[in-house]
């Protein structure tokens, strides 16, 4: 089966640090996937609140996630601080990916490499929506 294929960044905008929580174990005794995407989440609040947006407001547009690829490469457990390191790139006619390169702090352990592919949405008009310009850019990569 092949597998997915993410390659870390040479340069990331944000980061941010994260404290994997008792209630992120699963029952191998490490941080679990699902618990990653939740990781991953608040890593995306925080690298948009930075920019003064929200999921909900993205210069003036709402985001949804239409996609998720993940690739992990350790183990974390619960008490490690994880550094997210977040860019956004491959900008779209309807939305971009965000990137996510997740070590733990301590020791600069590789755990994860994360994207996520975030459309624009008008969340009245349940519809999908263009681009904004001021999201294209802060895409540093294509």
């Amino acid at each position: 089966m092949p597998r997915v294929s993410i390659h870390a960044l040479a340069k990331y905008d944000f980061r941010v640090e994260i404290v994997v929580r008792t209630t992120d174990i699963n029952y191998g005794g490490h941080l679990g996937n699902d618990r990653m995407l939740s990781l991953v989440h608040e890593a995306r609040v925080a690298f948009l609140e930075a920019k003064g947006w929200s999921e909900m407001d993205c210069a003036g547009v709402g985001l949804i996630m239409g996609d998720v690829a993940g690739i992990y490469k350790g183990e974390a457990f619960a008490g490690d601080r994880l550094v997210f390191k977040v860019a956004a790139g491959e900008p779209s006619r309807c939305g971009f990916r965000l990137f996510y390169s997740v070590t733990r702090k301590s020791d600069a352990s590789k755990i994860a490499l994360m994207e996520t592919g975030m459309t624009c949405f008008n969340y009245e008009d349940r519809k999908i929506a263009p681009l904004p310009e001021e999201i294209e850019q802060i895409c540093t990569f294509a």
